[in-house]
């Protein structure tokens, strides 16, 4: 017995020192684990985030940064390159780099060890041309290139700054107005809230600018200072100076023709906010021009001289028929010299804005949300009006509505005739046809409108409702 009840003792000694074994095992893998994560945790170093991986991070919150799986910092990458979108390219520089004017390269220091581009020991070389408007070669030839260089030497510098650059072109069709917001501040506003969520750090960003023309800048001037704290870096007045920053992006992000998606911005943020940041430029808001009636509403007619086509051609009958339907108008024909500040106030003071197609109706941003904005479509320029104005329209929270030019309100119809397909039917003439230039002079140039006053006066008459209902609201 007694032998017996000692082996089965013996079995349950070696049942627990086995089961003891397996847990310190699994306690040494743990610890193992652990130690192994905090080692790579970039958090471990100091007890804090080092400066890099904080761009990392923001990059890739705001899909700049292309790697999806975060690297170690052994093995990150000196800088990345997004050439996935139809309307533009984007490069970021993620460690400090120099700016030579002068030859419009970026340089960064070239490690000791390892490679930018492994196995090869030639200097790593990306160029890029940063302008939103890739699909248009044309265009795209004649806007300056960049260069990021990975090699040793580097420059020294002559100015060291701070914050980050953020560098694109105010090039190409720079100049028409609907250009400058289209492929210039709506993609600076974009790019900048990507890369950073807080307001400030986004402001603290330096702009270098190629083709800063001064008319330019002294033009969007207050708009400038609302995107950055810092002077404007003059890329082609800057030569023989070498500029040093703690990282760069090069290129500006694009969600299409006017718009902002919200779905693709941290916050959501929209065209409305845009508008929030064009009235902290060009405010106040509320006009100090009165009405000659206080309880009427305000309608802008926004009008095009006949020289550039798509003029009204019965603009004073126009006109008596808006203030008989109930409005006081004010005619407004926007120059190039003509003030933001004084065009902010008169857009923005009003309840309603009517105008033909053309790139003065991108002053339809200056609109409050919620205002009634009338774009009159002339023949054969349908989809382009929905694109360019009805879609940003409709994230700017407006009330739009769209008339479109019939074929006997068409001056075309003197040359063509009303049988020919270039006014019964603009689309059907349109297929298969480029947006050329060409096909530009026949229906944006050649021709001007005569509006039926019948059809015209029912816009008016919802307008009208919907600008009394919202000087009830606001109370002006």
């Amino acid at each position: 017995m007694n032998l017996t009840k000692m082996k089965k003792n013996s079995r349950n000694w070696r049942g627990i020192t086995i089961i003891c074994v397996v847990l310190m095992m699994v306690l040494v893998l743990v610890f193992e684990i652990k130690y192994s994560m905090e080692r790579l945790n970039p958090r471990h170093a100091h007890g804090k985030t080092s400066e890099a991986w904080v761009t990392k991070t923001q990059m890739d919150q705001s899909e700049l940064y292309t790697t999806k799986q975060m690297p170690t910092p052994s093995m990150a990458p000196k800088f990345t390159c997004d050439r996935s979108h139809y309307s533009y390219d984007i490069c970021t520089v993620h460690v400090s780099t120099v700016l030579d004017t002068t030859t419009s390269t970026f340089f960064i220091q070239r490690p000791t060890t390892g490679s930018l581009d492994p196995g090869n020991n030639n200097p790593t070389v990306i160029k890029i041309r940063p302008y939103p408007r890739k699909f248009e070669s044309f265009v795209m030839s004649n806007i300056k290139e960049l260069t990021i260089k990975s090699t040793e030497p580097i420059p020294s510098c002559h100015v060291t700054h701070k914050h980050p650059a953020l560098v694109f072109s105010a090039g190409g069709y720079t100049g028409n107005f609907f250009h400058d917001f289209n492929d210039g501040f709506i993609p600076l506003y974009i790019t900048l809230n990507s890369m950073f969520q807080n307001q400030d750090d986004a402001r603290n960003v330096v702009l270098v600018i190629s083709k800063a023309r001064d008319w330019w800048v002294k033009k969007y001037a207050n708009l400038l200072g609302q995107f950055s704290n810092h002077p404007i870096i003059d890329l082609d007045n800057e030569n023989n100076t070498t500029h040093c920053f703690p990282f760069a992006t090069i290129g500006l992000v694009s969600h299409g023709f006017m718009t902002i998606n919200p779905q693709l911005m941290p916050k959501s943020k929209s065209l409305q906010n845009f508008h929030a940041l064009l009235s902290k430029a060009y405010g106040p808001i509320i006009s100090n021009i009165q009405p000659q009636n206080a309880i009427r509403p305000r309608l802008v007619l926004v009008n095009r001289s006949i020289e550039h086509g798509r003029s009204l051609l019965n603009l004073e009958e126009v006109k008596l028929a808006i203030t008989k339907q109930g409005f006081d108008v004010i005619v407004f024909e926007p120059k190039a010299s003509t003030p933001l500040s004084e065009a902010f106030e008169r857009i923005s003071s009003s309840h309603v804005m009517v105008g033909v197609h053309g790139a003065a109706l991108t002053h339809s941003l200056f609109l409050r949300p919620g205002s009634v904005f009338i774009q009159v479509v002339p023949l054969g320029a349908e989809s382009v009006a929905d694109l360019c104005f009805g879609n940003p329209a409709r994230g700017m929270g407006l009330e739009y509505l769209e008339y479109r030019v019939r074929g006997e309100e068409s001056s075309l119809i003197e040359k063509y005739g009303k049988e020919d397909m270039v006014i019964k039917d603009p689309v059907g003439f349109l297929s298969g046809k480029t947006w050329s230039k060409s096909t530009m002079d026949i229906y944006l140039k050649e021709q001007n409108v005569r509006l039926n006053l019948v059809r015209f006066r029912k816009y008016l008459k919802i307008a009208y409702m919907k600008a009394r209902k919202l000087v009830n609201e606001r109370g002006y």
